[in-house]
C-alpha cells in the first residue's frame, strides 16, 4: 500500500508549499497569509520510483474558535488517515505554545511523525534547531520549501522504510480493476452485474459503500481482481468520519489498479469533483474506461446534450474508451470486459527502442523541434522506461529547454502512433552531460604569452582612446 503523508502544523508555516513542491504541482493555494488553506487536500507525488500520496491540511490559530474547530477536526482526520506524519515548524518564529501543543497531541497518535523545520534560508540552521528539541520528536529535518532546498534528503528519510514499488503484475490477483466515481452514480451495481451475483450491498442511498472491497474474479481462463470503492465527493458535502476516511482508500485504490473504471451519472451534470478524481487519475498514470451510468429512460434529445457535454469537457482524456450503459439492466455492461483488456494490454505492452526512436523521427519531419536561443533542440532517440503507465525517454540536448507545447504534441504524435487506448503515456526527456562542463581549458606557455600580449594591446588602445 502507497505511504500516506499528512502536513500538520500552524497557519502559514509552509504546508501548502511542502505539498506543491512534494506533488510537483500548483494545487495548493499559496500566499503570505495565514489561515489560506482550511480543509484538507490530497495529492500525489513521486521519488525515486516510490509513490506516495501527501494530504495538505489547514493550521490551528486560536484566533477564532468555530473556524479553529472545524480546521482541528480536519487535521485530526488527515492524521488518522495517515501513515507518516510531517509536522511543519516555521524556523523565522521560533518554538510557540501552539507548536508545542500540537505535538503534544500528534505524540499521543502513535503515528511515525518527522520533526521538518521550514523557513531556513539565510539561517544558521543548526542553531535555530536547538530549541525545537524540546518538542521530543526527535532531530529536526531543515528544509526551505519555497527554494526546494533540503527536500531530497528528508524523502529520503520518510521513504526509506517503504519498498520500491514494484510494476509487475501480481498474477494471483490478476487485472486489479478499480470502479471509482461520485456516490450513488451505481458502482457496487454495475460490479454485482459484472460478477453475476448480488456481492456487495446496493442501496439507493448515497455512502453505502464505506471501505474498498477487493473481489477475486475469474472470466474466459483471465483472473481479475474488482475493487468496488466508496463514492467521493466534494469535502463541504462530507460530515461523517467514515466517509473522510473512506476519501483516501478510494485514492489507494486508484493507486493500487492497474485499469480504473470511472464511472458517472447520466442523469447529472459532470460536477468538479468528477474532473478531480479524473485528475487524480491521470497522476498515478492509469489506464482508464469511462463509463456512462444511467443511460436507460433518457430520450434522444438528452442522449445527444450528454454527448456534446462528455466530449466538449473530457477533451482532456480522448484517449479513454466511453460506454453508455445501464448497470441496474445489464444494457452495454457485455462490453466492459474487452474494453478492460484493451487498455491493461496498452498499458503494459513492451515497446521497441527502434520503433519508438523511428515515431519519433517521424514526428520530428512532420513538425521540427523549435529553436531556443538560437539554436535548433536535437532529440536524438527514444526507449521504454517502463509500464502502467507506459513511459518512453527521449534522449537529446537542451532537453531541459523543450517547450510544454512541443511536449504535448510529442505525447499525443505517440499515442496516434503506437495505436494506444485507454492509457495515457508519459514522456521523459534526458539530456547528455558535458565532461568538460567544470574544467577549464589549461593554456600552454606560447597561449599564455600571447593572451598576456593581446591584454596589453587592448588596455593601450584603450588608454589612447581616452586622451582623445
Amino acid at each position: 500500500m502507497k505511504p500516506v503523508i499528512a502536513l500538520v502544523g500552524r497557519p502559514n508555516v509552509g504546508k501548502s508549499t511542502l505539498f506543491n513542491v512534494l506533488t510537483q504541482s500548483r494545487d495548493a493555494l499559496v500566499a503570505d497569509y495565514p489561515g489560506l488553506t482550511r480543509d484538507r487536500k490530497y495529492g500525489h507525488g513521486n521519488f525515486d520510483d516510490k509513490n506516495f500520496i501527501v494530504i495538505d491540511t489547514g493550521g490551528l490559530s486560536g484566533e477564532n474558535e468555530e473556524l479553529d474547530e472545524h480546521m482541528a477536526a480536519q487535521t485530526l482526520h488527515a492524521i488518522e488517515e495517515s501513515s507518516i506524519v510531517l509536522f511543519l515548524v516555521d524556523a523565522r518564529d521560533g518554538m510557540t505554545a501552539a507548536d508545542e501543543n500540537i505535538a503534544a497531541h500528534i505524540r499521543r497518535t502513535g503515528k511515525t511523525v518527522y520533526l521538518v523545520l521550514n523557513k531556513t534560508d539565510g539561517l544558521d540552521a543548526e542553531m535555530v534547531a536547538s530549541e525545537f528539541y524540546a518538542l521530543g520528536l526527535g532531530d529536526p529535518i531543515a528544509v526551505a520549501a519555497s527554494h526546494n532546498r533540503g527536500i531530497r534528503p528528508l524523502l529520503e528519510k520518510v521513504l526509506q522504510p517503504f519498498e520500491q514499488d514494484e510494476p509487475d503484475i501480481d498474477e494471483e490477483r490478476g487485472i486489479k480493476v478499480a470502479f471509482v466515481g461520485r456516490p450513488n452514480v451505481g458502482k457496487s451495481t454495475l460490479v454485482n452485474r459484472v460478477l453475476g451475483e448480488d456481492r456487495v450491498v446496493v442501496f439507493d442511498m448515497p455512502g453505502t459503500t464505506r471501505d474498498s472491497i477487493f473481489i477475486p474474479f475469474e472470466r474466459d481462463n483471465k483472473r481479475y481482481t474488482l475493487i468496488d470503492t466508496a463514492g467521493v465527493r466534494r469535502r463541504r458535502s462530507v460530515h461523517e468520519a467514515v466517509e473522510k476516511f473512506s476519501v483516501i482508500k478510494t485514492m489507494q485504490a486508484i493507486e493500487e489498479a492497474n485499469v480504473v473504471v470511472m464511472m458517472m451519472d447520466a442523469q447529472k451534470e459532470i460536477a468538479d469533483q468528477d474532473l478531480h478524481l479524473l485528475g487524480f487519475i491521470l497522476e498515478a498514470g492509469r489506464a482508464l474506461v469511462l463509463v456512462i451510468n444511467k443511460w436507460d429512460g433518457l430520450d434522444d434529445y438528452q442522449k445527444d446534450k450528454i454527448r456534446g457535454d462528455v466530449d466538449k469537457q473530457l477533451v482532456f482524456i480522448n484517449f479513454a474508451e466511453i460506454f453508455y450503459i445501464s448497470a441496474l439492466h445489464g444494457s452495454s455492461v457485455g462490453k466492459l470486459y474487452a474494453a478492460i483488456d484493451r487498455a491493461y494490454e496498452s498499458a503494459t505492452r513492451d515497446l521497441s527502442t527502434p520503433k519508438l526512436t523511428r515515431i519519433l523521427e517521424q514526428a520530428m519531419e512532420a513538425h521540427q523541434p523549435p529553436l531556443v536561443r538560437g539554436r535548433r533542440l536535437k532529440l536524438r532517440y527514444a526507449h521504454q522506461g517502463g509500464v502502467n503507465p507506459p513511459r518512453i525517454i527521449i534522449h537529446g540536448n537542451q532537453t531541459d529547454q523543450v517547450p510544454a507545447s512541443y511536449q504535448r504534441y510529442l505525447t499525443n504524435y505517440f499515442l496516434d502512433a503506437i495505436n494506444s487506448v485507454g492509457t495515457p503515456i508519459k514522456i521523459e526527456f534526458k539530456g547528455g552531460t558535458n565532461p568538460f562542463a567544470d574544467k577549464r581549458n589549461k593554456l600552454s606557455k606560447r597561449q599564455q604569452f600571447k593572451r598576456a600580449r593581446m591584454i596589453q594591446h587592448i588596455k593601450k588602445r584603450e588608454r589612447k582612446r581616452k586622451k582623445r
